[in-house]
C-alpha cells in the first residue's frame, strides 16, 4: 500500500509553456547603444529582452500610456459619466438648459484629445 502512495507522482512548480525559446543569441552593445535601448524599453514599459525580440520581429513597439496620457483619459472617463447625467437632465428638464453644458464639455474633450494627438 505505501508504494502505491509514492507512485501518485505531483505536479509542483510552473506548467510548461506551449512555445519553448530555445535558441539563444548574444548581441553586443556599446554603453551609449546599451544605455538609449534601455530608456526606450523602460519608456515603453518593457523588458529589455521583450523590447529587443520585439523589435526585432515587428520593427516597431506600442507603448504603454504615460501618467501623463493616463491622467487625460481619466478627465475623459469622468467627463463622459458628467454627459450621462446631463442626458438624464435634458431628457427630465428639457434640452434647453442642458445644451449650453453640452457645448462647454464639447470644447473641452476638443482639448484633451488635441492634448493627447501632441503627446504621440
Amino acid at each position: 500500500m505505501i508504494s502505491e502512495a509514492f507512485k501518485i507522482q505531483h505536479k509542483n512548480g510552473r506548467p510548461k509553456k506551449a512555445v519553448r525559446k530555445e535558441i539563444i543569441r548574444s548581441i553586443r552593445f556599446s554603453k551609449t547603444e546599451y544605455f538609449i535601448v534601455k530608456q526606450q524599453a523602460s519608456r515603453s514599459g518593457l523588458k529589455i529582452t521583450v523590447y529587443i525580440r520585439q523589435m526585432a520581429m515587428q520593427g516597431k513597439i506600442i507603448s504603454r500610456l504615460s501618467e501623463e496620457e493616463r491622467q487625460f483619459v481619466r478627465q475623459l472617463i469622468g467627463m463622459a459619466n458628467n454627459l450621462n447625467q446631463l442626458t438624464k437632465k435634458g431628457h427630465q428638464e428639457g434640452f434647453i438648459t442642458a445644451s449650453l453644458m453640452f457645448e462647454k464639455y464639447k470644447n473641452l474633450v476638443g482639448e484633451l484629445l488635441e492634448k493627447l494627438k501632441r503627446n504621440d
